[in-house]
């Protein structure tokens, strides 16, 4: 007798392109045929499948894949996958990105022209699990959620992955100017002080930004500052003005303006609905 198909899954209502971030994560048994694609996703995508059969196809090659295997999609990547009609399979997956995630992935076995994993036991899909355990949108949930990732991520490195743990291309520069901002970030502090510290030029700096982080370092330190300001505004401890001059913006509108570009509302709207949760029974 065939099971019913089903999914649960999490998606985040924020991606924070900073470290490392969940952006969805879910667990499915999928109908006979079930399908997605082509298409391309913005983020990476790793699945493990615990029971059935399914076809993946990426970069022109087609994997026939069951229990205990699993794959990786990567950002921009034209793939496809679908359920086996007569055996559908069931999968576990997470969707995640940042600054981060490039170099982690890369330390794994996968690549794209590589994507498929196998994994023995139920210790990679019980990590996946987790995270779709603790998901939700609060920051101790997203805290929780982005450890079980580094732990599977952690667990797929070591059952295959590459020896050399020191990334190439220029990434010494990325982590010393990702390190720079966050001690300097409330700080009138421009992109030219961020490369002069890291040693590099600011043109040099961009390309380096935009191969390992997938965003210029304007928009880093923009993104970064922003989610600061999201964390004191959070706190409840702070006016609009004291969270923007403390984030490094001294003009207050054009603070508000960042802010709702990112967060999709202005950062006063923000502080008055984190305020009116907190006044209510159970924070809800």
């Amino acid at each position: 007798m065939t099971e019913d198909p089903f999914r649960l899954s999490f998606k985040a209502p924020f991606h924070n392109t900073l470290g490392i971030t969940v952006y969805n994560c879910g667990i499915q048994r999928c109908k006979a045929g079930h399908a997605w694609g082509p298409a391309v996703r913005d983020h990476y995508l790793i699945h493990c499948i615990t029971a059935g059969r399914g076809t993946f196809t990426a970069e022109g090659k087609s994997f026939s894949l069951g229990a205990g295997e699993g794959f990786l999609i990567q950002p921009d990547q034209v793939i496809q996958y679908q359920a086996d009609h007569d055996d559908p399979w069931e999968y576990r997956w997470v969707g995640f990105n940042g600054g981060e995630a490039a170099r982690l992935v890369g330390q794994t076995s996968l690549s794209q022209g590589d994507p498929v994993f196998s994994f023995s036991g139920n210790d990679l899909p019980d990590l996946l699990l987790n995270i779709c355990n603790v998901s939700g949108d609060s920051p101790s949930s997203d805290a929780r959620m982005k450890g079980y990732l580094l732990l599977f991520l952690a667990a797929l490195i070591e059952q295959g992955g590459k020896t050399s743990s020191r990334p190439s291309g220029g990434w010494e520069y990325v982590e010393k100017a990702i390190r720079f901002i966050e001690y300097n970030y409330s700080r009138d502090i421009t992109i030219q002080d961020v490369a002069s510290a890291v040693g590099v030029s600011r043109s040099h700096l961009y390309r380096l930004f935009m191969e390992h982080v997938s965003m210029p370092p304007n928009e880093y330190l923009l993104r970064y500052r922003i989610n600061r300001a999201a964390y004191l505004l959070e706190s409840n401890r702070f006016s609009v003005g004291e969270v923007a001059y403390s984030t490094g913006f001294s003009d207050q509108l054009y603070f508000s303006r960042v802010f709702k570009k990112y967060l999709g509302v202005p950062p006063s709207r923000y502080h008055a609905e984190i305020r009116t949760r907190k006044e209510l029974p159970n924070g809800r």
